[in-house]
């Protein structure tokens, strides 16, 4: 953007346009696999300029963005940015969504915010995620999920391609004096199985996104140490494979909390390859989100997820009274394709007529 203030005579952006704001706070330093990635998402927070000699940085308004005074009678417009323009335009776009649809709960309004949102390409020129997990993580915790887009939160909410399922389970139960985890939910996806193996070949993407919140523990403030120690509980998802049944799906979910709590790495059938984050790196925090890239065909056949509980606070500390609690969670599933004219979206909504079966 061109800066005709003379005050700033000579100064130019300081960063361009798409990529990381000079004031943006990142996790990029948080130490790996422990803390929550953060941000969530990123909003523009307007921009800053730097002077030919790279002397100094100030704030100019042509890089800032418009707001209402607070003092109306005293003027009616001011420039804003940084923090303070980021956040609210994320309040707006929640609360836009949550006046639209009424029956969200927060947790879905935060996932429908991460699913629409997507990386701009200056973000991707930095951090190309194809290029290994370690760039993946690194664009994660610099610019999160990406920019989020209103009008594709409100359309997939109303009629694109999206599921949405809002449920709640218990985590944990007790046996006796022994405490351990106790549901888990599956939920069949309606896909329309002949037009999707219609496209054959075809490049398709299903993007899941897992929101819930957890209950923190006070006297453990700020201490990752130990994974149980701050969060409640965790909450974790998984897709069936196009190359295992169903049986053998429930099978490994089954093992997988048991696994986790032994710290061994769980085995079985995996397409790990073919999400953007995998597993390891989405499982961080309680908002997880990630993209599976293949074909047509194969996604007809990944018809099954499943969201479980990993162990937290509530059963580690069962004397606080909590290992019965219940957690909320919202759960979204989309499906996106570049280049085809089938119809998805009827016999899905055909499909889900019929209530969807969710397995304890």
């Amino acid at each position: 953007m061109e800066i005709t203030d003379p005050e700033f005579d000579g100064y130019t952006a300081l960063a361009k346009p798409g990529d990381l704001g000079p004031s943006s706070t990142t996790s990029l330093t948080w130490e790996r696999s422990k803390w929550p990635l953060k941000p969530d998402v990123v909003l523009d927070g307007g921009n800053q300029a730097i002077s030919n000699d790279r002397r100094f940085v100030d704030p100019v308004d042509e890089l800032s963005l418009l707001t209402t005074y607070w003092r109306p009678q005293e003027k009616q417009f001011v420039a804003t940015g940084e923090t303070s323009a980021a956040t609210a335009q994320a309040a707006r776009i929640a609360a836009i969504i949550h006046a639209g649809y009424p029956a969200l709960w927060p947790e879905t309004v935060r996932a429908l915010i991460v699913d629409s949102a997507r990386w701009k390409p200056e973000m991707l020129t930095r951090y190309p995620p194809d290029e290994g997990r370690p760039n993946a993580e690194k664009l994660l915790r610099t610019f999160g999920y990406g920019v989020p887009d209103l009008e594709r939160a409100l359309w997939s909410a109303r009629n694109s391609l999206t599921l949405i399922a809002q449920s709640a389970l218990r985590p944990f139960d007790r046996d006796g004096s022994v405490y351990k985890t106790r549901d888990l939910h599956l939920h069949r996806l309606p896909w329309p199985r002949e037009a999707l193996e219609d496209l054959g070949e075809t490049s398709v993407e299903m993007r899941v996104t897992l929101s819930y919140f957890v209950e923190p523990d006070p006297a453990r403030r700020g201490e990752w140490k130990s994974k149980y120690r701050y969060a409640s509980h965790g909450l974790w998802f998984d897709v069936k494979t196009a190359r295992e049944s169903l049986r053998g799906f429930r099978a490994r979910i089954n093992r997988q909390p048991r696994e986790e709590e032994a710290g061994r790495r769980s085995q079985g059938a995996s397409d790990s390859d073919e999400w953007v984050l995998g597993p390891t790196l989405r499982r961080v925090g309680s908002l997880h989100s990630d993209v599976w890239q293949g074909t047509a065909v194969d996604l007809a056949s990944k018809d099954a997820v499943a969201v479980f509980p990993v162990t937290g606070w509530w059963r580690e500390r069962h004397h606080l009274g909590r290992w019965n609690a219940q957690a909320r969670y919202a759960l979204l599933v989309s499906i996106h394709a570049p280049e085809f004219e089938t119809d998805l979206y009827t016999p899905i909504a055909t499909a889900l007529q019929v209530p969807v079966i969710v397995t304890t």
